[in-house]
């Protein structure tokens, strides 16, 4: 009795010995192989490139998905960066303060992409109506007592207050934020430093999106972006 080989179709076998890149790159049509061949093998005989593949998969797989998001933090990096030189352009293009607030409510939280931003100036006046001080800008900024700053970023707690505070937050502050205060989830706080004897500001910006502003982020560019805010504001309370 005559056993029969079924070969492979001549077109198909030329187009492997063209390219046989096509079959390498081909993860299933490799394991087919590797099969066949420790089926032709036979058990007795330990293919080692074999069991190679089978332990360098998983790392491979791990591999490729580090590469993914080295990536993918890269491009978000980058975006960041330029939402942040975007953001300090549109804030240096005001030619008085109350442009310079007003941006700072519209175009600067647009391209930062948040839904508040809200400037606290500390005063040593205490009188209720010691926000007449700053005429039409009561919605941009708002006026507190020293020492309130430092509670508002340690929350009570015995800790350093640090330069920029990211958080997740059940709701912003009324007294801050006012109307927006219930919608927000996230909030990044800026503290500003005017110079000496001057007291301090705080920058806050506000964002529906619990997942924005968190402690596992970095702070490197809203460290820079409260810099150079802090360097304007320095111009406009000269």
């Amino acid at each position: 009795m005559s056993s029969m080989t079924v070969g492979l179709d001549d077109s198909l076998r030329q187009k492997i010995i063209e390219k046989p890149d096509m079959v390498l790159d081909d993860p299933n049509v490799m394991r087919a192989l590797v099969a066949a061949n420790e089926r032709a093998m036979g058990s007795n005989i330990v293919d080692l490139r074999g069991i190679a593949m089978e332990r360098l998969e998983p790392r491979l797989d791990r591999l490729e998905e580090l590469h993914r998001s080295v990536i993918a933090a890269s491009y978000e990096s980058l975006s960041g960066i330029n939402q942040v030189q975007r953001a300090i352009l549109r804030m240096m293009d005001a030619v008085d303060f109350q442009q310079f607030l007003s941006d700072l409510q519209g175009d600067v939280a647009d391209i930062l992409r948040v839904q508040s931003i809200k400037l606290v100036l500390e005063t040593r006046q205490t009188d209720r109506n010691s926000n007449h001080v700053f005429g039409d800008f009561n919605d941009a900024i708002t006026v507190a007592i020293p020492g309130f700053i430092e509670a508002y970023l340690t929350q009570g707690k015995n800790t350093l207050a640090r330069d920029v505070t990211l958080r997740k937050i059940q709701y912003g502050a009324e007294q801050v934020y006012g109307d927006s205060a219930e919608f927000l989830r996230s909030e990044a706080a800026l503290r500003l430093d005017f110079g000496r004897g001057k007291l301090p500001g705080l920058l806050l910006m506000g964002s529906d999106d619990l997942h924005q502003f968190t402690p596992q982020h970095g702070t490197d560019l809203l460290a820079f972006f409260g810099g150079v805010f802090e360097r304007v504001m320095r111009r406009w309370l000269a």
